[in-house]
């Protein structure tokens, strides 16, 4: 079930009333956790750093502060980020000052999560928790989605998208997609490009019954079978 409010949709998942918001993120009032996926801090810098041309070295900021933007207004006691957090691991260790501050600054009075993901698979050396996956009352948090488990899961890793003609015109938007057993986030980061949730890598793990939260002005629910 989905209820539409504003720029925001509640969805019934796993037992749990949980929210997406506009920003991109889940948020699970209950227990008062906040789940963001694919971030890719320091992206420019990977990217420069293995010769793939330069992009403006802002993204790192940019993200941060939107993540910041959700923590003050929500005030999670959990903040989860569920994998890709980083573009890899020397990204990580090249933040800069600056960014390990304000990480530092929001894992205060609260559990800052880093989840394994496949471009940051090992520990890292900053605030928080780096963990394997998480379970928080019956629901799994992981970076991707297994098929073998058939408990309620939280994931990332596909970056889902919508593409579709709106009057005439091709449009592509950020979605969150779920299914009965699997709700998969959208990338959060900038510079992060995206998944059609018809390509068979996405659709064979949700299914054609599953829905899909479009993020626009609003979050708004459409199935997939609904998209042309």
């Amino acid at each position: 079930m989905t209820t539409t409010l504003q720029a925001q949709t509640v969805v019934s998942f796993g037992g749990a009333d949980l929210i997406a918001r506009v920003a991109g993120t889940l948020w699970w009032p209950a227990r008062r956790v906040l789940a963001v996926a694919d971030m890719h801090l320091g992206r420019a810098e990977r990217m420069a750093r293995q010769g793939h041309g330069l992009l403006p070295p802002y993204e790192t900021l940019d993200t941060l502060g939107r993540l910041e933007a959700e923590v003050a207004a929500l005030s999670p006691r959990v903040v989860l980020s569920l994998g890709d957090s980083f573009d890899d691991l020397p990204a990580a260790d090249a933040l800069g000052e600056e960014v390990v501050t304000r990480l530092a600054r929001l894992a205060a009075g609260r559990r800052l999560i880093w989840i394994a993901g496949n471009h940051d698979p090992g520990p890292i050396d900053l605030p928080g928790t780096y963990l394997e996956e998480a379970e928080l009352g019956g629901l799994v948090f992981r970076h991707i989605a297994q098929r073998s488990d058939k408990r309620p899961e939280v994931s990332a890793h596909y970056h889902p998208k919508v593409r579709m003609m709106l009057r005439g015109r091709a449009i592509s938007r950020r979605c969150f997609a779920m299914s009965d057993c699997r709700l998969i986030l959208p990338a959060f980061g900038a510079y992060t490009g995206g998944l059609d949730v018809r390509d068979r890598a996405l659709s064979d793990l949700i299914g054609p019954e599953a829905v899909t939260l479009v993020i626009d002005r609003e979050v708004v629910a459409l199935p997939v079978a609904q998209l042309s």
